[in-house]
């Protein structure tokens, strides 16, 4: 595990968000399902983005990567061996967007994927594996399967994961006979479902969304494509926050119309600097960790529609309350609800704990600006985001790297 030594210092600069993660995973499984060449720009290979792309091949795509853009053909069935095996590694978006594109092919299917991802869980897909006589077997690591979905109604619970409605989504299209989603118990984190329709309208593919209702025609086609996946809000609110801890930091490239619904960060982030306010992040919840951070920092906080936190690559309401104790924070965590009360803050006196959770490295690295110190596993920004330190560098911060021989 590699330690990073992050020193006081100043971040000032401009520098381009990083792509956007969610358009990626989407505009590459639309030019994978379409005939022919598709060629999608501004891609950051990222662990989640090879687990996609590694995905795609199995089912019988496949690509090149040259000046951070990928020209992907089709998925030819001819490709495809007998087993389709995939193994997602930590990406959720993988696989639970892969799932029911390769009940598609009829063939046995294998996913692999780490413990932490097996455990988030597939219910709402179990669910549906269980009334169409789908044959599935699940253990720690390994998903097996062997069936193909059927068009009609699909009931599914919005408060769980939007993941499963966008797997839906690209797959359903392409069944002989039309199907809806009918979605129950509200829908959390809307805006991905918003992408997924944008990304899937831009492939060719018609469907209509009502409050609590899809439609979608069956025997449509995907068409090829040639696509720049926009900037990232989510990320890119690491970089603006360092704008809260006295820096100087313009993050360029952000598209003011998109979609994204973490591009709110942007409100919350004023609203932390005048108050102690309630954050609703039931439809953001991956700007949990660097929102938890700003309100310690700042005037506190009440977030809620915090209960997703929980099943993401750590618990991240608790991993943030124990790392932000660290520096002396009072945090309370309940089962929807996060509160922070605004106390004096100090350097950590021991090395913080990454959690092998992306977000959460992100957000400890801001505040360790401030004060100093040093956080283990920081590698996990991989995950999405493996130029952030140097962009960091970039930005003037203060680093050094290390090895954690004790790992």
């Amino acid at each position: 595990m590699m330690i990073i030594k992050i020193n006081q210092s100043l971040a000032r600069g401009e520098v381009m968000a990083p792509p956007s993660k969610s358009y990626a995973h989407r505009l590459l499984i639309g030019a994978a399902l379409a005939k022919g060449v598709s060629i999608i720009k501004n891609i950051e290979l990222n662990q989640d983005i090879h687990a996609t792309l590694n995905g795609l091949k199995a089912l019988g795509a496949s690509y090149q990567f040259e000046d951070n853009q990928i020209v992907i053909q089709g998925i030819k069935k001819t490709e495809q061996k007998d087993l389709i095996f995939i193994d997602a590694y930590e990406s959720g978006s993988t696989l639970r967007f892969l799932i029911p594109i390769c009940l598609l092919m009829e063939k046995k299917i294998h996913f692999k994927g780490s413990k932490t991802l097996m455990s988030r869980g597939l219910s709402v897909y179990e669910e549906i594996f269980h009334h169409q006589q789908i044959h599935y077997e699940k253990d720690e690591e390994n998903l097996y399967l062997n069936g193909s979905l059927k068009p009609g109604e699909y009931i599914i619970d919005g408060r769980i994961s939007s993941q499963f409605i966008t797997g839906l989504l690209f797959c359903l299209p392409l069944l002989q006979d039309d199907s809806k989603i009918i979605i129950k118990n509200g829908l959390e984190s809307k805006d991905y479902i918003k992408i997924t329709i944008d990304v899937l309208k831009k492939c060719g593919i018609e469907v209509q969304m009502y409050r609590n209702k899809i439609d979608i025609k069956g025997r449509q086609t995907f068409t090829n494509i040639e696509e720049v996946v926009e900037a990232d809000y989510s990320n890119a609110a690491f970089l603006d926050a360092f704008n809260l801890l006295d820096g100087f930091v313009k993050v360029k490239g952000l598209k003011t119309s998109s979609y994204q619904g973490d591009k709110r960060y942007k409100k919350y982030f004023k609203e932390l600097e005048e108050n102690m306010p309630t954050l609703d992040i039931s439809n953001c919840v991956d700007l949990g960790p660097i929102l938890m951070m700003i309100g310690c920092f700042k005037n506190g906080v009440v977030l809620t529609g915090t209960k997703r936190l929980a099943i993401k690559e750590s618990n991240r309401a608790i991993a943030m309350k124990e790392e932000l104790e660290k520096f002396g924070a009072k945090i309370d965590v309940d089962e929807n609800k996060v509160i922070i009360e605004k106390v004096p803050l100090h350097k950590p006196l021991e090395i913080l704990d990454g959690h092998n959770d992306h977000r959460i490295v992100m957000a400890l690295a801001v505040l360790l600006s401030k004060f100093g110190g040093k956080i283990s596993g920081y590698e996990a920004v991989n995950k999405s985001y493996p130029t952030f330190f140097s962009q960091l560098e970039t930005l003037g911060v203060d680093i050094e790297y290390e090895f954690d021989k004790e790992a």
